[in-house]
């Protein structure tokens, strides 16, 4: 066999999972049909998650100057009348990052790039066309058109399709796709700001639930800024994007001589997510597995989510840390939480592109008295559903996202929690749960994976105590473990907890089904 894994597609999801791999020691070939990177903006946005994961592959410094905290969302109804806000959560963060970022995708994705060269063990070829892929009982076999001509035939344990939202792999097995009922045209224009320009632009994201023409505005990272607009029905999407109809429909908020355009595309935003995520070694990942209406930021998320649920599943599986079940829980984590994201963004989606006069009142007046109720507004991180299903216990936490507090360690060095543990297996303890018994008798099957331990302290650890032994400095975790009435967690590699204990007894428990669950 020549790879462990070969990744098919090398935009964000597919090189992110290629960084995935490299990290968890997976032989990997990443082919892209490409012979270099979209040098135009699509994704904008991004949330907590994915940048702990972006952090976890080491690009947090990286790409900190391409981006930048997202900012609150604004409904305006006709009349520039408030009818809705979006805001973020207040510090301290739950995962130690903004809730939600704006980012340039063409510097990121070089980023992105540049960490899959440090990996010796895992290979790129680019301007490489995937023929056809078979899947066998014991590997898949990739078929390869080179950047020469010349083809090639490849073996791997498993391949993913990060092939995007056409996905060629998909459309030969006929995998269908189930569609949500959302298909809407709409134009997006990218542009730079010329110097000193836009000051009298909007300084939050604006969404214009207009029924002239429902459209978006986001301010994007140092001179980037994003128009979104709905096409009409008496409008073709090929003339619409001409620039002087952009600089007709842009003149409402800039004159043409303050800006730049960058890009401008037409697309019909759809909510679709596959019936089949996986078809025996080959699975499907990013807009090959469904697609997401932008309303919500989600769409790039989403992929970044199934890389991060998916590569350390094939890493135990192929190192016989589990059992090939465990592979099942990928769709049986994904597909849900997709629907439930995507239905979010649907609904987002349907209350902006409102274009019958009567029904936009009713929903002013809706949104109206929700804003009387809630004056605080909503807040976006409450919006992403945790996981219900697959490898997860039925303790309390089970499925929620791990929180990530800024520790201390003996040696006096400083940094978030997970820049201590990796993406490990971790087993929690809380500050005032009397550890020794437990940690001395661990079971073999445990102490074989790959496990950090993590015993939260009052003091400051020294020299001398335990290299697992780490102080909060907000006590944002220990907060959270009281909240959930537990003082020990098993936490997953992808930061999902697995679940939780209150008792030495308890915490046994928690240990056998999860190496009970791991080896099913």
């Amino acid at each position: 066999m020549d790879y462990d894994l070969i990744i098919v597609g090398m935009g964000p999801v597919g090189a992110t999972a290629a960084n995935l791999a490299g990290l968890w020691g997976l032989k990997t070939l990443v082919l892209d049909k490409a012979p270099d990177i979209y040098e135009n903006p699509r994704a904008m946005g991004f949330d907590h998650e994915v940048m702990r994961t972006l952090d976890n592959i080491g690009l947090a410094d990286a790409i900190a100057s391409h981006t930048m905290p997202y900012r609150a969302s604004h409904y305006l109804s006709s009349g520039a009348r408030l009818i809705k806000r979006i805001d973020a959560a207040k510090p301290p963060h739950l995962l130690g990052w903004s809730p939600n970022y704006v980012f340039s995708q063409p510097p990121v994705e070089r980023a992105l790039r540049a960490r899959i060269d440090t990996y010796a063990h895992v290979k790129v070829q680019l301007g490489a066309e995937v023929l056809d892929v078979q899947s066998q009982d014991q590997q898949a076999e990739v078929l390869v058109r080179d950047a020469q001509g010349q083809e090639h035939r490849y073996s791997a344990r498993n391949v993913l399709a990060c092939d995007g939202g056409s996905s060629p792999i998909r459309t030969r097995l006929d995998l269908g796709m189930e569609d949500l009922t959302f298909d809407e045209p709409w134009l997006v224009v990218d542009v730079l700001l010329n110097e000193g320009a836009g000051s009298a632009l909007p300084e939050t994201n604006v969404q214009y639930c207009e029924v002239e023409r429902p459209c978006t505005f986001v301010v994007g990272p140092g001179r980037h800024r994003r128009w979104e607009f709905m096409i009409n029905p008496d409008e073709s999407p090929a003339d619409i994007a001409q620039p002087e109809s952009i600089r007709k429909l842009i003149s409402r908020w800039l004159p043409a001589a303050d800006y730049e355009i960058w890009r401008a595309s037409s697309y019909r935003f759809h909510a679709l997510i596959l019936r089949q995520w996986r078809a025996e070694r080959i699975f499907f990942l990013g807009d090959a597995a469904h697609m997401t209406p932008p309303f919500l930021a989600q769409g790039m998320c989403q992929g970044i989510r199934d890389a991060s649920n998916l590569v350390w599943k094939l890493a135990f599986v192929g190192r016989d840390l589990a059992g090939p079940g465990l592979l099942d829980s990928y769709q049986a984590e994904r597909a849900p939480h997709v629907r439930r994201t995507t239905e979010v963004a649907k609904t987002f989606g349907q209350t902006i592109c409102e274009r019958d006069p009567h029904k936009a009142v009713e929903r002013d007046e809706r949104l109206l008295e929700q804003m009387r109720t809630t004056p605080d507004g909503m807040i976006r991180q409450s919006l992403i559903p945790h996981l219900n299903a697959g490898l997860i216990d039925s303790s309390p936490a089970a499925g929620e996202l791990f929180p990530q507090p800024w520790v201390s360690n003996r040696d006096g060095e400083q940094g978030l929690l997970d820049r201590f543990t990796g993406q490990s297996l971790r087993l929690v303890l809380a500050a005032d749960f009397a550890a020794d018994n437990l940690l001395r008798h661990l079971p073999e099957g445990l102490k074989r994976l790959p496990l950090q331990i993590v015993q939260l302290v009052d003091k400051a650890p020294v020299v001398g105590d335990s290299a697992n032994h780490y102080q909060e400095r907000e006590g944002l975790l220990g907060s959270w473990m009281a909240e959930h009435e537990c003082k020990v967690l098993l936490v997953r590699p992808d930061h999902y907890v697995f679940g939780s204990a209150s008792s030495e007894d308890q915490a046994r428990a928690l240990i056998d089904r999860l190496l009970l669950e791991l080896n099913r």
